[in-house]
This record gives structure tokens, sequence and C-alpha cells, in this order.
């Protein structure tokens, strides 16, 4: 008998499919198509994902494009290839639409360095100052904001604010940092908070391979620590970089952030030849290691069986609509 999965798959709530062997000579891409179209489902990747995961999704973005559709789509079923706090972001714009996430352990290093009730502690310290939050946050911290920002529109929208407004800006260090030299505000409070793979960025290894690169410019992603910003000829989003990766005359780059985004800029510029940037760890690698922990066989029992769902407390996500909503506002026109 050919049946799509060889045995029922054992599903735990904390670790998603544990048990799960797929038939192998199951086309998984014709599958994940036919599941879109009878579940009437939507599946939003980060560039960050794995290039399988990439090529068979509906929409492809960084944090700001990917907020949008998630705030625009009709689709009963949004499939969230990302990690939690995206997965999160879309059941907050989207109370009444089913939101799964292939891995919900798919956390966020970032995430992680702020916990809501420590945030909120914080927070308390500083009761005077405007809370602008970057995205890459948990549902709480976002609930104890006033405005949401991406790496896309953070620049963007700390403009419209008063330049006399005191702003406390999390969790991203670096980030917050970047904007407050950008525009200006040197009394800006930031949250210590990282990222592991933009922190890990080796500047010495960075110079080594500028020389011998010596016509390659570095594109650079803002959450990288200042040492290796202090060596881009671009900085920007995700979406930001890949688009100036496209227009830019140079045919080698270097790129510093996850290396997920090579394989858009692969595909839109294949004359070209792009180079991660080293970390300082000895792995010739830059991947999240919590994006990959989806993979293409995780989103087809995702979608067959529609778990792992992503379930919030409505009295929480009421509380963190209102800066997401006010962040989607404010960003009008960026791109």
């Amino acid at each position: 008998m050919s049946t799509a999965l060889l045995d029922l798959p054992v599903f735990d709530p904390a670790l998603g499919f544990v048990e799960a062997p797929i038939d192998p000579t199951l086309d998984l891409f014709e599958e994940i198509q036919r599941l879109k179209k009878e579940k009437n489902a939507v599946v939003l990747a980060h560039y960050y994902q794995e290039a399988d995961i990439q090529d068979v999704a509906d929409y492809i973005g960084d944090s700001l494009g990917l907020a949008r559709q998630a705030a625009a789509t009709d689709a009963d079923v949004i499939v969230f290839c990302g990690v939690h706090f995206m997965a999160e972001t879309a059941k907050i714009l989207n109370p009444t639409k089913k939101v799964l996430l292939p891995d919900l352990n798919a956390g966020c290093s970032l995430s992680d360095t702020c916990p809501p009730d420590d945030f909120a502690a914080f927070c308390a310290q500083h009761p005077d100052h405007t809370v602008v939050s970057y995205i890459n946050c948990s549902a709480g911290v976002k609930a104890l904001s006033d405005i949401i920002v991406t790496s896309s529109n953070a620049e963007h929208i700390v403009r419209q604010l008063p330049k006399d407004e005191k702003i406390l800006f999390a969790p991203d260090r670096n980030l917050g940092r970047y904007i407050a030299q950008e525009t200006d505000r040197p009394d800006m409070v930031v949250w210590q908070g990282v990222c592991i793979v933009h922190e890990t960025f080796s500047e010495r290894r960075l110079l080594a391979l500028k020389a011998q690169h010596p016509g390659a410019p570095v594109l650079a992603h803002p959450e990288c620590e200042e040492a290796v910003l202090r060596h881009a000829d671009f900085i920007g989003s995700t979406t930001q970089i890949l688009r100036a990766a496209q227009e830019r005359p140079e045919r080698e780059m270097i790129i510093a952030t996850e290396e997920g985004i090579l394989h858009q800029m692969r595909k839109a510029s294949p004359e070209k030849t792009f180079i991660p940037a080293p970390p300082d760890n000895g792995c010739a690698c830059n991947a999240c290691p919590h994006m990959k922990l989806n993979t293409l066989e995780k989103l087809y029992l995702c979608m067959k069986y529609e778990q792992p769902e992503l379930v919030m407390d409505e009295a929480l996500r009421v509380q963190a609509l209102a800066p997401i909503e006010r962040m989607l506002a404010m960003s009008a026109g960026v791109k």
C-alpha cells in the first residue's frame, strides 16, 4: 500500500513531530503546493531559511515585508517559516486565522536576551521614555512597547519622533547604537541584547578577507558589531542588502549577515560572487541554528496535520497589536 506517511507521526507539543517517517518517493514540493490549495494556506519565509523552503514559499522577505504580508493575506492558514517571534507577529495581526510554525523550538537568541519581566523592570526605571522595540522580541516585550521597528524602518521611524523625545530602544544593542548615531540621539537608552550570528563576525578575519578581495565591497547588517560596521561599504536590512547586491556594479561582494540570504543573491545575480563574512569561531558558515530548525520535511508535516499551531492569550495579543500597527502606519513608503 502506498501512503504519504509510512506510519502515523508522533507529535509532541513541546518538540513537534519527533517520529514522522515520510515516504521517500514523495515529492514534497508538489505535496506542499497541493496542501496550499487544499487548505487555502500561504507559506511565508524569511531570507534566512534553507534554500528548499525559500523555493517553495509564496513570499520571501525580511521582518518588515513579512509583517506586511501577514497583515494583508486573505489565506485561512498562515504557515510561517521563520522563528517564533515572527509567527507571533502573524498571529497578533490575524487573530482569527490559524498560524503554524514548522518547529516551535525555532526561537531567537536576540529575543531570548530580553525576558518580558526583566524588560518591564527596565522600562519602569525610565518611565518618561518612549519604548521603541526591534521586532526581534517576544509578544510580551512588544506589549510593553510604544512602537515596533525593523532594521528596514528603524531609522525612518525614529526620525519622525521629536528630537527632545526620550527613547528607550530594545533589544539589540548594535542596532540601537547604529540608529542613535544615524539619527543624532546620543542619549538613547539601549537594552544590551545581541544576535548570536551577527555578533560573531570577526573584524580581524574580515580585514584579511578584504585583503584577499581588494575590490569587493562589504555589505553588512546593522546588528553587526561596530568594529565590523566601520569597514562596511553598505549597511542595511536583509532586503536592503539584497537590493544593493543586485544594483552595485562590483562582481564580488562580501556579505556580513546570515548566510541564508546568499541563495536569493545568487538567484538574482548569478554572474556575481558573494562571499560570506567570516565569524570569529573557526567555522566556515554563518547559519542561524534557530532558523535552520525548520526543514522541508517539517513544513510538509506541519501543513498536512496543521500542527504545531501558535496560540496566544487574547489580552496579550491586543496589547502587542497597537505598537505593530503604529509601525506599519509610520513606515509607509519604506522598502
